[in-house]
Formats: C-alpha cells, sequence, structure tokens
C-alpha cells in the first residue's frame, strides 16, 4: 500500500529563488568595487563601507526569507541600492536592473498566490484516473 504524497510547498521554492536572487545580486555589488576604485573619485571609506555594507545586508536578508515581510524588504534595499548613483553610476544602473528583476519576483509572487488560492497549482490538482 503506498503512502499519499504531501503535495509540494510553492512557496519552498520560491523562498529559495528569492534567496538565490539577493546572492546574486550581493556578488555583483561586491564586482562593483574595482569599477569604482579604478573610475572617478575612487574607492574612499565611505564608497567601500558603503557596497561591503549592502552586500552584507543582503546576505542576510537572503537567510531571512520566511519571514513573510522578507520581499518586501527585499524591495527596500533596492531603493538604497538605486541610491548607489552618488558612489558610481554603475552601481545606480546595478539597482535600476535588480529593482526590474525584484519587480517581476513580485508579480510572480501575486500569480502563485493567485493560483494557488484558485486551486489551480499542479500540486493541488488530483491525480489521473488509474493512478494512487
Amino acid at each position: 500500500m503506498s503512502q499519499p504524497v504531501a503535495p509540494s510547498d510553492p512557496w519552498r521554492s520560491f523562498r529559495g529563488v528569492m534567496a538565490g536572487v539577493l546572492l546574486l545580486e550581493a556578488i555583483v555589488v561586491l564586482l562593483a568595487i574595482p569599477v569604482v576604485g579604478v573610475t572617478g573619485r575612487g574607492l574612499t571609506a565611505v564608497t567601500g563601507t558603503y557596497l561591503i555594507g549592502v552586500a552584507v545586508l543582503m546576505v542576510v536578508l537572503s537567510a531571512l526569507q520566511r519571514r513573510p515581510w522578507a520581499i518586501w524588504a527585499n524591495l527596500a534595499v533596492q531603493v538604497i541600492v538605486i541610491g548607489g548613483f552618488f558612489v558610481h553610476a554603475a552601481v545606480g544602473f546595478v539597482g535600476l536592473l535588480f529593482t526590474g528583476v525584484w519587480l517581476l519576483i513580485v508579480y510572480l509572487r501575486a500569480e502563485v498566490l493567485r493560483r494557488q488560492q484558485n486551486g489551480l497549482l499542479p500540486g493541488q490538482q488530483p491525480p489521473p484516473d488509474g493512478v494512487g
């Protein structure tokens, strides 16, 4: 006799995607350090602290994606990164680029929630006839 299979949790994989995007963004922000260092005013204590601090914040947030407020905190961090235009235009551009990614993630979250409420997710469908 086979055990009933528990439905998959769509939010688990979604949290993983959000954590992965935050880690990727932290890497990109850290890769801006050499760019800032060789252009414009160069790397100062303020700009270095800003870049490293934002990257550390993103890594910490990546571990907190189970919290209900996490996606909104992720979006708030984008405001901080867009503020990087004051450090270097490339940092602000990274902020704009990832803001687009986060807005897409917010849309996908709303779509998964809508489908879950309507019972349309694959894990919510009954097994086909003759299976189970």
